[in-house]
């Protein structure tokens, strides 16, 4: 059967793989017989090949190789090629996905306090649906403050916090390498903004620096659990109390995987992760999809204050993506019977990164940050609690603007993940799922981080986040405002068709404070707050 298919349909051309390196062969014996023995040194390249393509035709897996021995790898190599290939060749500066090369550079350029200008005007096309502009003012402000800071801390929280306007992320120890967590927290003290861990716990690297933390908890409680996987009161007080820790925040969901929990596979859960997640070493290490210590709102309001009250009486927040809306009314309506107050609520959007992710969850499931801010921060004001609880936003996050534009719709303040990672020095190789990243950041391999210099990346993740924040002051200025929490639904704009560009308080209804109260019937949210019960995450009609 092999014989057969060496001739038939085409085999010699299907079969160059074996001919070529067979015929090179013969040739290199000939010349090695008859002219010189120094031609057997050529069997050394060629051999090999013959080999391959030999198996290649003998083996089960792989029809493509079968039919098409050696010459079939080709695919695969090209394949393992093509990211880079279209990002270095192929696409255009605003076609790169999930980053185009446009963002990436801006963000290397500040890193490094390159030139950050862009010439010659935009490259945006802003005619088109997905253009979206901030109302400037045609009298500026230019004594609005350079620096501004939001205190994150309600009556009931004995030690509030002063929050930088932008932040690192959740990134876990273990998605991350050790390098590269020492790098942001160290950039986090030289910049004075905060480093989340991340569910993955809180290691030495996190507090090896002396930057500002905010431990964040998921499903696993990894860091702060029993050895049945509950969480441990005790564990926690120990860690939370840490000087460095500012806030801690209960993970519900992440936007890239929202429900899904997750599994660091046995090979990547060595000695040192293991015994800051407090896990058996060398096993897989599950997260699961809700949490075991709550259920309902009540619940975790009530779990929320105990971890202020171990903590030391430090801010404790939520991050979620908002799926179901009424639930994030059920969490207003439970803080309201309950009088227990989150400190703050972090939302987290679809177009949010991950490690490793299952597509369909990645595509398809959670709602995108700016629809959970509008959610979120109209249960807010209708309920009267806008002036209490602090609102962040976490999704694709880079640059001045789009700080404003989170802001417009109600964040007091942004975290950045993959940002940051690039002023670390990744090149969006999306292998951070293999352990085979190239610079070192998403890795756990000594060889690989050892190109991530922590002192010199440390400098660009401060730098960045400076340079950002310039950024941010500049749009303060030009819209002619005070600080960023000045920004309005009535400064974002975006095209509603082709001749007219509309403000987002047309796009979307925002409630008067404390009119779910009063009158939840004539609010756009009325359904939903009908829909939430502080006791169960279930919709009650």
């Amino acid at each position: 059967m092999v014989f057969r298919s060496l001739f038939a349909d085409k085999g010699l051309e299907r079969n160059l793989g074996f001919w070529a390196p067979l015929a090179l062969v013969l040739l290199i014996s000939l010349l090695g017989v008859w002219v010189a023995k120094s031609f057997f040194w050529a069997f050394i390249p060629v051999v090999p090949l013959l080999l391959i393509a030999i198996w290649d035709m003998i083996q089960t897996r792989h029809s493509l190789r079968r039919n098409y021995p050696l010459t079939a790898r080709f695919r695969w190599l090209f394949e393992d090629l093509r990211p880079f290939l279209r990002s270095y060749i192929v696409e255009g500066p605003l076609e790169g996905r999930p980053y185009d090369r446009v963002s990436r550079t801006l963000i290397y350029a500040r890193a490094k306090k390159q030139e950050d200008a862009h010439p010659f005007g935009t490259e945006l096309d802003v005619y088109s649906e997905e253009y979206e502009a901030l109302c400037h003012s045609i009298n500026p402000n230019p004594d609005a403050p350079k620096r501004t800071r939001v205190k994150v801390g309600t009556e009931q929280c004995s030690k509030p916090y002063a929050a930088a306007r932008l932040n690192i992320s959740a990134m876990s120890f273990g998605a991350l390498g050790n390098h590269a967590i020492e790098a942001l927290n160290m950039g986090a003290r030289i910049g004075d903004f905060y480093h989340d861990t991340g569910e993955g716990g809180l290691s030495p690297y996190h507090l090896k620096h002396g930057g500002d933390i905010v431990w964040e908890l998921g499903s696993g409680y990894f860091g702060a659990r029993d050895k049945d996987g509950k969480f441990d009161p005790d564990s926690f007080r120990d860690k939370a109390q840490h000087d460095q820790v500012r806030m801690t925040e209960i993970k519900l969901s992440q936007g890239a995987k929202p429900g899904h929990g997750g599994l660091l596979p046995a090979a990547k859960v060595t000695e040192e992760i293991a015994k800051t997640r407090l896990v058996p070493a060398h096993q897989d290490c599950l997260s699961p999809p809700g949490h075991s210590a709550f259920s309902t709102p009540r619940q975790m309001l009530e779990f929320a204050a105990k971890m202020r009250e171990l903590s030391g009486g430090k801010p404790v927040g939520i991050k979620l993506c908002v799926g179901m809306p009424h639930e994030v009314f059920a969490i207003c309506k439970a803080m309201l019977d309950s009088g227990i107050y989150l400190d703050f609520i972090v939302i987290d959007g679809g177009g949010g990164g991950t490690g490793a992710a299952p597509l369909e969850l990645s595509d398809h499931v959670g709602l995108p940050l700016r629809i959970g801010l509008y959610y979120t921060n109209n249960a807010l004001i209708g309920t009267g609690l806008k002036d209490k609880i602090r609102l962040a936003a976490s999704e694709k996050v880079f640059s001045g603007s789009s700080i404003a534009m989170n802001a417009a719709l109600g964040a007091n303040w942004c975290n950045a993940a993959r940002a940051f990672m690039f002023s670390l020095g990744c090149v969006q190789s999306l292998q951070c799922h293999t352990g085979n990243c190239p610079t070192g950041v998403a890795t756990s391999s000594p060889a690989r981080q050892r190109g991530l210099v922590i002192p010199e990346k440390a400098q660009r993740v401060a730098n960045f986040q400076s340079k950002t924040l310039d950024s941010l002051h500049d749009i303060v200025v030009a819209c002619g405002l005070e600080t960023p929490d000045d920004f309005t639904p009535r400064h974002l704009r975006q095209w509603k068709n082709n001749s007219e560009m509309i403000p987002w308080s047309q796009i979307v209804q925002e409630v008067e404070a404390g009119k779910l109260l009063s009158e939840p019937d004539d609010t756009a949210f009325a359904e939903y707050w009908h829909m939430a019960d502080p006791d169960t995450f279930k919709p009650m009609i």
